[in-house]
């Protein structure tokens, strides 16, 4: 008896998703990504992680302005601004950077050096606790409500000034 391809039936499941991955060659504490409060996925410390270091590089594929445009007005996308030209494209060769999530009161901040987007580590983070970043939207783009939760939440993932 020939088996009915399940992607053509209107009643199959849908597949599970797989859970994302880190890159170790980008990673310098041990960190693993599981679903977020905050949104969809986030990376969690899997050891405290001291003051003032290097957490993990962003990758991605390079987009210049036209190609950035493209793939920035889909629903979710993953580009990190490296200069005024390059955008970087998480989803595509991403070191599970990506993954970090947007945070009013973040516990990393970004650092562009040498041409290398590199997240570092505002404060002390304790093993479990979920990295975070400030995204900086530009307060002229589309509004996005922000729900990370922080006491200091300004309520939209935009600057506000």
């Amino acid at each position: 008896m020939p088996v009915k391809n399940p992607s053509k039936s209107k009643s199959a499941p849908k597949q599970a998703s797989t859970t994302p991955q880190i890159n170790p060659k980008y990673a310098f504490f041990k960190m693993k990504i599981a679903p977020s409060e905050i949104h969809r996925w986030g990376l969690y410390a899997l050891e405290d992680i001291p003051a003032k270091k290097k957490v993990m590089e962003y990758t991605g594929e390079r987009c210049n302005r036209k190609e950035t445009k493209i793939r920035g007005d889909a629903e979710l996308n993953y580009m990190f601004t490296l200069n005024s030209y390059w955008t970087l494209d998480g989803s595509v060769g991403g070191s599970g950077a990506e993954y970090i999530n947007h945070c009013c009161d973040p516990n990393l901040y970004a650092w562009v050096f040498k041409e290398h987007i590199l997240y570092m580590t505002k404060r002390p983070i304790v093993k479990g606790e979920e990295l975070t970043i400030d995204y900086h939207f530009a307060k002229d783009v589309d509004k996005v409500i922000c729900s990370c939760g922080a006491k200091t939440c300004r309520g939209t993932i935009n600057l506000l000034k």
